[in-house]
C-alpha cells in the first residue's frame, strides 16, 4: 500500500472525523459506551478512540514514560485500567481530558499510538491481501479502528476475493461495506448501529470513483475533510 503524505492525512483525519466530529482530532475526547466485555460501560478515549478493555493502558502507560504533564498523577491509574472499572472515576477521566485538551506530549503520543497500534497492523493486512487503492486503505483501516480488525463475520458474508486471491479490488472493498453496513445497523448495541455514517460515507466516495482520495474534500460525519497542511 503506496500512500502519499496527503492520502494518509486524508484517511487518518477522515478517522479523526468518524471518531470525535473533527478532521483534527480531539485528543481529549471521552466518551462511555456500554461496548466492553459482556457489554459493560467503558471509557473511550483520545484522537481516535481507544477503549479501556483494549488498548487504553498502553497508551497511558506510554505516557507516563513520556513525562509528560499529567504524567505522575496517571501513574496510578496505569495497573488499574482494564482491572477494575474506571468510567466512574471523575479524577482520572478529567486528567485524560486535560492531558488530551492542554499537553502537546500527549499529543504525541497518541499520534504515534494511533500509528502503530492500528494504522500500521492495518496496512499490514491490505498488503498482505494484495490491496493497493487509497479508498480500500481507509475501509481496511477503519474496520481497525472501529472493530479491532476485518472482521470474518463480514467477510463471510459475500463471495468476492480479495486482490491476493485474483479478486477485484474495487468489488471486494464495495462488498465489504455493503456487508459491514448491514451488520452495524443489525446490531444489538445502540452506538454501534448509530455508526453507520461511517460506511455510508465510504461507500459515497466509492459511487463518485475517488479511489485515490484526490477529489476533496471528503465528507466525513458531516466534517469536510483536507489533508493537514
Amino acid at each position: 500500500m503506496q500512500l502519499t503524505r496527503d492520502q494518509k492525512s486524508t484517511i487518518e483525519r477522515v478517522i479523526n472525523a468518524f471518531e470525535t466530529g473533527s478532521a483534527e482530532g480531539n485528543y481529549g475526547a471521552i466518551a462511555i459506551y456500554a461496548d466492553g466485555p459482556h457489554n459493560i460501560r467503558q471509557v473511550t478515549y483520545g484522537r481516535s478512540q481507544t477503549t479501556e478493555y483494549g488498548n487504553l493502558r498502553e497508551l497511558v502507560q506510554r505516557y507516563v514514560e513520556a513525562g509528560g504533564t499529567y504524567s505522575e498523577a496517571l501513574r496510578s491509574y496505569v495497573d488499574k485500567i482494564g482491572g477494575e472499572s474506571l468510567t466512574e472515576d471523575a479524577q482520572f477521566k478529567a486528567l485524560l481530558r486535560q492531558a488530551g485538551r492542554q499537553d502537546p506530549v500527549m499529543h504525541g503520543v497518541q499520534d504515534a499510538f494511533f500509528d502503530e497500534a492500528y494504522f500500521d497492523p492495518a496496512m499490514k493486512w491490505a498488503d498482505d491481501h494484495g490491496f493497493t487503492l487509497p479508498l480500500s486503505a481507509l475501509t481496511i483501516y477503519d474496520s481497525f479502528i472501529h472493530s479491532g480488525s476485518i472482521l470474518w463475520v463480514i467477510r463471510q458474508r459475500f463471495a468476492d476475493p480479495p486482490p491476493s486471491l485474483g479478486g477485484d479490488e474495487k468489488a471486494w472493498t464495495r462488498a465489504y461495506l455493503r456487508e459491514r453496513e448491514n451488520w452495524l445497523g443489525a446490531n444489538t448495541r445502540p452506538a454501534v448501529r448509530n455508526s453507520v455514517y461511517r460506511t455510508r460515507d465510504m461507500t459515497r466516495e466509492a459511487n463518485r470513483d475517488n479511489w485515490d482520495l484526490s477529489q476533496l474534500p471528503v465528507m466525513a460525519n458531516g466534517a469536510a475533510v483536507n489533508p493537514a497542511v
